[in-house]
């Protein structure tokens, strides 16, 4: 029996020869024109999630803004993730009643039984502070009062306890960890987790090392620590004896999944979309049969729609909101308001009437041709 509690956290990368564009050109420098370097952007003119980091890399710090941007080494992954979705295409379909769309979407997804009111979440983020001096707060609050799920990194630099004093009542929030051999301090990060009130641990399994980033490194955003981490399946089993609350794997990617007693993950250098067909073409009752939760290079409705069409159950977005977090909470949450916006626009533009129920014959498998 598969366990019911594996997610996906995919990234991945491709080359091509072509120029790439880190934000869209949707005539932002000519309507911003005006604005100083140091200044923040009016929070009501920026339209789209690429907005804010186009508008917080013109006032970060560099290196701030380098420790929220940077990929591994050549940065292809990260590049791939964001122009992946372009080349698979949505069939439209005509002629269908989408006018109560907007009702399916008040807690429409629900994640490891509990009710959220949109199909995505705030990814694991480190150093919410080298954003904004209130650091992770505009995160949990914009998640509370916009009602999705929040995930804190263990690097945050806020501590768990700190961040949990600013939860709402009833909040749900996860909690990601990095776990080694040492079972006493994990022992003591489970206790200090389930005082929290999080209600899963997200292990992180795609990091026995430290990733190769060269940008982050060229501005000092990087770590120097060349150890390796004791990550397996043997280790794994013996995480789920010292605590009673979930632990959620967060994988780099997992095509490869254990059809008899566990999920097993292969680490790829794929995006998320990626795996998802993959996952589907070899064996789409996983998608059934467990939660998969995908993270990389959203960045619009359409993105969200297309993965929920292969049978993710929800999306995590991590560096737009580390950006729209540069105006705190009211940031956050009007990225939040937009992306959920764009999702019931680009669903019922689909033919989409209900967020539950998006059928994968509205995805187009084939890929359509890079341009050079």
């Amino acid at each position: 029996m598969r366990s019911s509690l594996l997610s996906l956290w995919l990234l991945g990368g491709a080359f091509a020869a072509r120029p790439f564009l880190n934000e869209p050109d949707t005539g932002f420098d000519e309507y911003f024109g005006s604005l100083k370097a140091a200044d923040l952007a009016p929070l009501d003119s920026l339209v789209g999630l690429p907005d804010f980091e186009e508008a917080a890399r013109r006032m970060l710090p560099i290196a701030n803004y380098t420790y929220y941007r940077n990929g591994a080494a050549g940065e292809w992954s990260y590049r791939n993730n964001l122009e992946v979705f372009n080349r698979y295409a949505i069939r439209p379909r005509m002629m269908i009643d989408v006018t109560n769309l907007a009702a399916s979407f008040p807690r429409s997804t629900t994640i490891l039984g509990h009710n959220f009111s949109a199909p995505f979440f705030i990814a694991p983020c480190a150093r919410g502070d080298y954003g904004n001096i209130d650091a992770e707060k505009g995160l949990v609050e914009a998640a509370a009062a916009e009602d999705v799920l929040y995930i804190p990194s263990l690097s945050a630099f806020l501590s768990i306890e700190q961040i949990t004093a600013y939860k709402t009542d009833g909040q749900v929030t996860f909690q990601q960890a990095y776990l080694n051999s040492n079972e006493t301090a994990t022992k003591e990060l489970f206790a200090r987790v389930k005082a929290s009130g999080a209600k899963a641990i997200v292990f992180s399994v795609d990091s026995a090392a430290n990733g190769n980033r060269q940008r982050a490194a060229r501005y000092g955003a990087s770590s120097t620590d060349v150890s390796y981490t004791l990550i397996t399946w043997e280790f794994y089993e013996r995480l789920k004896t010292l605590t009673d609350i979930p632990i959620v794997l967060k994988a780099r990617s997992t095509r490869d999944l254990s059809i008899e007693s566990r999920a097993a993950a292969k680490l790829t250098g794929r995006s998320p979309l990626e795996v998802a067909i993959e996952i589907n073409q070899k064996d789409p009752n996983i998608f059934k049969e467990i939660e998969v939760y995908a993270d990389g290079g959203v960045r619009y409705g359409a993105d969200v729609v297309k993965m929920l069409a292969l049978g993710v159950r929800a999306v995590g977005i991590g560096r737009p909101f580390m950006f729209a977090n540069v105006w705190g909470t009211e940031g956050v949450t009007r990225a939040i308001k937009l992306l959920k916006t764009e999702i019931g626009l680009d669903a019922a533009n689909m033919g989409v009437a209900n967020l539950k129920n998006i059928d994968q014959s509205i995805f187009v498998w084939t890929p359509n041709s890079v341009p050079a």
